[in-house]
């Protein structure tokens, strides 16, 4: 039996009709809580934009390339940015960190309050080339889940159903988090779309199936039956930040000398901080203008 932490499983169906990806994320989600300190409404809505990142990148990447997914419904929590990839690594932060709006009559989150409808979700793709492929729409429902899925039948013009869940307990704590994406391949039989449709709105809950179960297959054969699915792949994934000093340092080369002499002439030294992972690097006196000699030596006197 394969690991049944954080990873994502990707199948197909016997008749062909479906393609489908299946996520637990729960350690990416808590991981990006306590690096970036989230109360539950940020966590939340932070927590489904890496999870729906994951499963848009894996199905739509492969070998090296990339994508960026810029999402803001001019809500209380801000803008969201999320990189991820066709390895299983995904990162991302949130505007505001600390939105805690009050709960629904259920008890749930209020992610659609928390986010907004008024803006957009746009898509990045690394591909290789010199520039990246960008696409965008409107937001629809400021939950995530659908919004992701509108994305795709308007601008992969791929019919999809995509449902996303992170659940937080009153000590806003992550429990768990995860999804699944279920893609009609070329040929689709209407029938077994019309099916599938009413099959997911029968289903238990995302969250409900991965406390018990944790492995993410497990999602697909509630869905589909463990008989009727080809298992094609699993794929640990996590919260992976590539951030490191010599990478700032460069960013830090690049302000300009005039620039880099004040903040060493006023500050003798700075903090950066990696946004995407909250890692602070701190550089000296002296390692700024070492940063600032070479830049002499390179020619860049800008």
């Amino acid at each position: 039996m394969p690991n049944t932490k954080d990873q994502l499983v990707k199948a197909l169906t016997n008749d062909q009709n479906f393609r489908v990806l299946a996520v637990n994320a729960t350690d990416v989600v808590k991981t990006a809580q306590q690096a970036h300190h989230l109360q539950s409404t940020s966590a939340v809505a932070l927590g489904r934009t890496l999870v729906a990142s994951l499963l848009l990148a894996n199905s739509a990447l492969k070998g090296k390339e990339g994508m960026t997914i810029r999402l803001n419904g001019q809500g209380p929590v801000g803008g969201m940015l999320i990189d991820a990839d066709a390895a299983g690594h995904v990162k991302g932060y949130v505007q505001h960190p600390d939105i805690d709006l009050p709960r629904l009559n259920d008890g749930e989150i209020d992610v659609a309050a928390g986010v907004g409808t008024d803006g957009f979700l746009e898509v990045l793709k690394n591909l290789g080339g010199t520039e990246p492929y960008s696409s965008s729409v409107p937001l629809v429902s400021g939950k995530i889940g659908d919004d992701f899925a509108y994305y795709l039948a308007k601008s992969e013009q791929i019919p999809s159903a995509l449902g996303v869940s992170v659940e937080i307990n009153e000590q806003n704590e992550v429990e768990v988090a995860g999804g699944y994406l279920i893609q009609t391949m070329p040929g689709a039989d209407e029938d077994a779309i019309e099916k599938l449709e009413k099959r997911l709105k029968t289903l238990p809950g995302i969250a409900i199936t991965l406390k018990e179960y944790g492995n993410p297959e497990h999602l697909i054969d509630v869905i589909f039956g463990a008989e009727n699915v080809k298992i094609l792949q699993h794929l640990p994934v996590s919260f992976y930040c590539d951030c490191s000093k010599e990478k700032f340092a460069q960013r830090l080369a690049g302000i300009g000398r005039k620039d880099l002499q004040e903040i060493i002439d006023e500050d003798h030294g700075a903090e950066v901080v990696c946004n995407f992972c909250g890692t602070k690097y701190d550089f000296s006196e002296d390692d700024l203008v070492n940063i600032l000699n070479k830049q002499a030596k390179g020619g860049n006197h800008e």
